[in-house]
């Protein structure tokens, strides 16, 4: 079990987990840093994606 718990964050941490200092990629991506932009999320639909059982919890825009 924690072997389980333990790999499916190192997998969220390196591929899904946004950086700040990388301005919100994921350490493992091969697309470049852009210049950050700000989003009016009133405009927007929000997806939530939850992992670890819920524990941790990702948002984004819904196409």
């Amino acid at each position: 079990m924690r072997v389980k718990v333990l790999t499916e964050y190192i997998q969220h941490y390196n591929k899904h987990r946004p950086h700040q200092s990388r301005q919100h990629l994921p350490p493992d991506s091969s697309k470049s840093p852009a210049p950050a932009t700000v989003a009016d999320l009133q405009a927007h639909k929000i997806r939530r994606r939850s992992t670890l059982g819920g524990l941790i919890k990702e948002f984004q825009r819904a196409a």
